[in-house]
């Protein structure tokens, strides 16, 4: 058997290694050992402690305070309160002759720049005086990578989040109220920096799950590299990282937020899927200044990043206080409010606006509008409801109040026929499906044309596809609303299997006045008669315009030369056997 020696060592019976051995073998697993006399706070270090901490000159941790300054107190306990803390234990900490073991990291400073510290882990043994008080420490501290610090800082605090980063967005809150609560009593300032990974979605898309998470993982590592040590970061969302920046001014804060863009465009990241180019925005607020509680500090930062990524996509803005902003704001929370009480007091109901065949005038069916009783009497349409329900996340509930108010008015009258739209997020509703299966089944589906937009069709063709192919499983036709907003391609009208598109109102309103949009409207028509999709004209105005349309062929018209949309669907009557 052929034995691997160690270079330069001639091992006999009994021999021991030297120091200088004993350092090299330890500087191979990325550690430095050392001894403290606390009594007269000498360090000794071994030769290796230069190379491996990183340090050009180790005279200025020849003590034990000299090392303590280098050690970012916020980040883990330092090595004298490890040590001191289990001298203070009254049981299993005691040292019985054989000394205690501990252990704990911390990140180290080698200068002023924030980038340049690194994480130690730093475990020895400590030895106690005749009284019993620690004495004497000798140990070995590592250099650990930053996952590894991440992962040792989570387990220590328990502050974990799903992906095991070190703090999540209650623990952000907290964090916050400590740093409003000591701006008040100190007058002073900190910032709050919201962090956005650009266009993580499509990384997703082209990667897959494992390697968007590897990216998350090496954005916030980079990110805590240029922290400074008494600043805390947390995952605020998804692809959102928040980071509290203590004593920060204005300036200080672009200061910071452009050097957390520089470390993440800098370099490309290097996955398991490939050397990747990542790119973050970033908005930030100072409070108390322009901010003073916890839900207004979030909300002035995302304002702050939304408005970065229209305005300097890949680059930093601050709040800035806008009264008009404030106003629709304000108007936006108001109007939320609205709309959830109207959803759960039943003061949502639907308008009903005919639509007609474009040969006879004859109405076939109605599109469902939502309206909203206010509480102050008045009533809201689509216009003021659909544009806050989707940025605040409420058209699912939304769309499953129309779905069920429009099944009830199918069941009322055998002789309707009525379309509904959906939203974006109701194509991956569960439940709007299920309750459509559930009543649809009974014939009522048979009589509902379910309207999708261009826009959330091509999001995602394939999600779309299998929506649409559900919809004619219960028996439902589909349409396309708003077709010509979007970029459909011919493919992709295919693999969708829809049966009517909808041409959006925005072409068909000026054709009288628009040379451009009657080429466009005559093109439309002609692809979906090429592909033997039905059409409809949505906002025409007048009989001109209606007649132009018929001679192009299209089917129906909607709009205000058919008629707008009534409390009830009265405007004509259908025979039940009659299919759009």
């Amino acid at each position: 058997m052929t034995v691997t020696r160690l270079p330069d060592s001639t091992p006999a019976e009994g021999a021991q290694l030297s120091a200088a051995r004993l350092a090299r073998i330890v500087a191979g697993i990325g550690g430095t050992a050392y001894e403290w006399t606390i009594e007269d706070d000498g360090l000794v270090w071994d030769a290796e402690a230069g190379a491996v901490l990183g340090l050009s000159d180790v005279s200025g941790i020849a003590t034990g305070k000299g090392y303590a300054a280098l050690v970012d107190g916020a980040s883990g306990k330092s090595r004298y309160d490890a040590i001191m803390d289990g001298g203070r234990q009254e049981d299993e900490r005691q040292d019985d002759g054989r000394g205690v073991i501990f252990e704990t990291v911390y990140r180290l400073r080698r200068d002023e720049d924030p980038s340049t510290a690194i994480w130690i882990e730093d475990r020895g043994v400590w030895f106690a005086d005749e009284t019993g008080k620690p004495s004497r420490a000798c140990g070995i501290v590592r250099v650990l990578s930053e996952q590894e610090a991440m992962r040792r800082e989570a387990e220590r605090t328990g502050k974990v989040d799903p992906l095991m980063r070190p703090i999540n967005r209650q623990h952000l809150a907290q964090a916050i109220e400590e740093r409003l609560a000591d701006a008040v009593r100190y007058r002073s300032q900190f910032g709050f920096l919201l962090i956005n990974i650009d266009h993580l979605g499509r990384l997703n898309d082209a990667y897959g799950f494992e390697v968007t998470d590897e990216v998350i993982e090496m954005v916030l590592q980079r990110l805590r590299a240029r922290m400074r040590g008494h600043d805390e970061i947390g995952r605020f969302s998804g692809n959102k990282f928040g980071i509290v920046l203590r004593d920060c001014s204005p300036d200080d804060m672009a200061v910071a937020a452009q050097r957390f863009i520089s470390a993440i465009e800098g370099d490309a990241l290097q996955t398991r899927g490939g050397s990747l180019a990542v790119a973050v925005t970033a908005g930030g607020v100072i409070a108390p200044r322009h901010a003073r509680t916890v839900p207004e500090i979030f909300a002035r930062a995302q304002d702050a990043l939304e408005r970065a990524k229209v305005h300097a996509r890949g680059g930093y803005l601050p709040y800035q206080p806008s009264p008009e902003r404030e106003i629709s704001r304000r108007n936006n929370l108001r109007l939320t409010d609205e709309i959830v009480s109207a959803l759960s007091e039943q003061r949502v109901t639907l308008a009903f606006q005919p639509i007609a065949d474009a040969a006879t005038r004859k109405v076939r069916l109605y599109e469902c509008l939502v309206r909203i009783y206010a509480t102050d009497g008045t009533v809201m349409d689509g216009g003021a409801i659909v544009p806050i329900a989707e940025k605040f996340g409420l058209m699912r509930l939304l769309d499953c109040r129309v779905l069920e108010l429009a099944l009830d008015a199918l069941e009322a009258d055998p002789d309707i026929r009525l379309s509904v739209n959906v939203s974006p997020s109701t194509v991956n509703d569960r439940s709007w499906l299920a309750a459509l299966e559930r009543r649809g089944r009974r014939g009522l589906a048979s009589r509902l044309l379910v309207e999708i937009t261009e826009t959330a069709a091509i999001n995602d063709v394939e999600v779309t596809r299998r929506f649409v192919h559900r919809l004619h499983d219960v028996g439902c036709k589909v349409a396309m609303d708003d077709f010509g907003a979007g970029y459909t391609s011919f493919r992709n009208l295919r693999r969708l299997g829809v049966d009517m598109l909808k041409l959006d109102g925005s072409f068909i309103s000026p054709l009288m006045e628009s040379e451009d949009d009657r080429f466009f409207v005559r093109t439309l028509l002609s692809l979906a008669r090429f592909m033997g999709l039905a059409t409809v004209a949505e906002w025409v105005p007048d009989e001109k315009t209606a007649a132009l349309l018929v001679e192009w062929g299209c089917d129906y018209l909607q709009g205000e030369a058919i008629g707008l949309a009534r409390d009830t669907p009265t405007v004509a009557r259908m025979p039940s056997s009659e299919k759009v």
